[in-house]
């Protein structure tokens, strides 16, 4: 795409389209290209360009974030540690640029940045479960400020000692925080938009501050239209991806930068660490807890029963779902199966082309939300995801335990969807 962002489904649709009527196919060998070498090399009739990426980036990053005042927070707050884990994937170049070189930190704060192939035998996901390396040394080492990036470098996880940042609050967080940054001062917030499955902290936020908020489907192409339209400026999903519209991709190194800028800017008035910007934020706008439980690899034919009787129950059966008590005081007030009007283009996405994986939701009287969707079918089955939301505005329960404060409701989600009956899965794969 011109604007170097992901197809949208028009443009994928067509692709397929295409691709049913290809009869044949053709290779042409090309000569090597040297990649080690900055210039431009000529193939025949081929013009390459090989660029030092890292470089370009940096130069990016430093016209966004404010580097003078983070650099002279980490210089005059030695005590404050940061680790960076690359996952031996491909910011670990950026990291080590980024952190060691522009920044002045320690060769220490950087770890698992050398790109290998096999990710050194490891799991590139930035979360709780498959970023275990960071999350044990943050713990044992007392690490202040603790982040991850995955393989390709797009999705991010925030963490310190005694504190995990749920990417949901973590899109929410920059969002109010945004002044803080300067590319925001200069181009001002033009809209917020989340993923649906994303927590409802981000629309707080938006409309504390009065800005527009969108949610669509799971897919950072649809954030695009909407700023290639100039309506939006950070968005996020649930799945650890958090961006602006300094490009049109989700950006793990921009999201981890933009956390130190915030935290750099909070402490020019009083000591700050993660948990006590989690605690102001919760503060002014209340909590969202929320959890997601991946259920990998399960029977894709009892999976694919479980969201269709689902889905029945959100439509033909909607009029006797609203206004029952499902129990542990969750009464229904709405449910559907999403739905997305892209506001830019007028197209629709309705079930994600059929694959069952837009999600089915129920939205409760007390906003709390319930939400199950299949992220995809396989050789090895389907990955069935369940989301849990529950809004919270005692002061008094705002460091509670995430996984207390929802039980009730993950109880209500299990027997409401009759997960365990339909894939014989009493425990999650993985729960972030």
């Amino acid at each position: 795409m011109s604007n170097g962002g992901p197809a949208p489904e028009s443009v994928t649709e067509k692709i397929y389209e295409i691709t049913q009527k290809l009869t044949s196919y053709k290779e042409v060998q090309l000569h090597s290209v040297d990649l080690s070498t900055m210039g431009t090399q000529q193939i025949g009739n081929l013009e390459v360009e090989i660029i030092d990426s890292v470089a370009d980036y940096v130069v990016l990053l430093k016209n966004i974030f404010d580097f003078d005042l983070i650099k002279s927070f980490l210089k005059s707050n030695p005590e404050f540690t940061v680790l960076f884990d690359g996952m031996h994937g491909v910011t670990g170049p950026y990291g080590q640029r980024i952190f060691i070189t522009e920044l002045g930190l320690p060769q220490k704060s950087v770890m698992n940045c050398v790109p290998l192939p096999d990710f050194g035998g490891g799991h590139p996901d930035p979360n709780l479960t498959y970023a275990h390396e960071l999350v044990e040394r943050v713990e044992k080492e007392n690490i202040n400020f603790g982040a991850a990036s995955d393989g390709d470098g797009d999705r991010n996880m925030i963490i310190g000692k005694g504190a995990f940042v749920t990417p949901s609050d973590s899109v929410a967080i920059i969002a109010a925080q945004a002044d803080a940054i300067p590319y925001f001062q200069r181009t001002g917030v033009k809209g917020l938009a989340r993923s649906m499955p994303t927590s409802t902290a981000l629309d707080l936020v938006a409309k504390k501050k009065g800005y527009e908020c969108f949610e669509v489907p799971t897919g950072w192409k649809f954030f695009g239209n909407l700023m290639d339209a100039g309506r939006l400026s950070i968005c996020g999903e649930e799945s650890f991806g958090t961006g602006s519209d300094h490009i049109r991709e989700k950006d793990g190194v921009w999201a981890v930068v933009a956390w130190l800028n915030i935290i750099a800017a909070a402490n020019q008035s009083k000591p700050a660490g993660i948990n006590d910007i989690l605690l102001a934020h919760y503060n002014e706008y209340g909590r969202n807890f929320f959890s997601r439980y991946d259920y990998e690899e399960v029977d894709a034919e009892g999976a694919n029963k479980m969201v269709d009787r689902l889905r029945a129950l959100v439509s033909t059966d909607r009029a006797s779902l609203i206004g029952k008590d499902l129990g542990n005081g969750f009464v229904v007030k709405d449910g559907d199966d999403f739905e997305y009007t892209d506001p830019i283009d007028g197209s629709i996405s309705k079930k994600q082309a059929s694959l069952r994986r837009a999600g089915v939701r129920v939205i409760f009287e007390d906003g709390s939300r319930l939400i199950i969707r299949l992220s995809g079918t396989g050789s090895q089955g389907a990955t069935v995801r369940l989301y849990v939301e529950k809004y919270e505005s005692d002061a008094s329960k705002y460091q509670d335990k995430t996984q207390d404060a929802l039980r009730p409701l993950i109880e209500v989600a299990l027997h409401l969807s009759q997960l365990t009956e339909f894939t014989g899965r009493k425990e999650p794969t993985v729960i972030t």
